[in-house]
């Protein structure tokens, strides 16, 4: 993400906290409308958005599911 693209997207990341989409105990991604009209208000390309949003996406939905099942099992999250 070393392009002025890249780094829009990562911004765009960062507002994205409050648009998950859950299940009872897993959370299985972003909601991707509100992140590509959030992304059009801010005037982010969408060729950018749709090669780099899903790559993310895929981290972070394995990070956080991660950190339910450790906490479910017992554990103390960082």
């Amino acid at each position: 993400m070393e392009t002025p693209e890249g780094w829009q997207v990562r911004d765009l990341v960062g507002r994205l906290g409050g648009q998950l989409r859950v299940l009872p105990g897993a959370v299985i991604g972003w909601d991707m409308a509100a992140a590509f009209a959030l992304g059009a208000t801010l005037d982010i390309p969408s060729p950018a958005l749709a090669e780099l949003l899903p790559v993310i996406e895929t981290v972070m939905v394995a990070k956080l599911n991660q950190q339910m099942a450790t906490r479910g099992a017992g554990g103390v999250s960082s």
